[in-house]
């Protein structure tokens, strides 16, 4: 699903414009990745966490040279669902 459907989907559910619509996902997207550049992780009962998870140093390996590079810790930005919506996600196949 993309952006576009999420906001033609809401808009449709709500009755709310999709221009409307649009500029409030758009604006909470930028405050979920504005909070993440801070540091600070975003938590949504129900729905999931926002997190910041830290990667280890390591060694890699570029075969076609066969050298060897280190790759420095670094931070990404993950996603952990809730446990409600996992169980959902877990037995919607069912």
């Amino acid at each position: 699903m993309t952006k576009a459907e999420i906001v033609n989907e809401i808009g449709r559910s709500t009755g709310i414009d999709k221009t409307e619509v649009l500029t409030v996902v758009e604006s909470f997207m930028e405050e979920v990745k504005k909070a993440m550049v801070g540091g600070e992780e975003v938590f949504l009962r129900g729905f999931g966490s926002f997190i910041i998870k830290t990667r280890a140093e390591k060694t890699a390996r570029n075969i076609s040279k066969g050298t060897s590079i280190r790759i420095p810790a670094h931070k990404i930005p993950a996603f952990k669902p809730a446990k409600t919506f996992l169980n959902k996600v877990s037995n919607s196949n069912k």
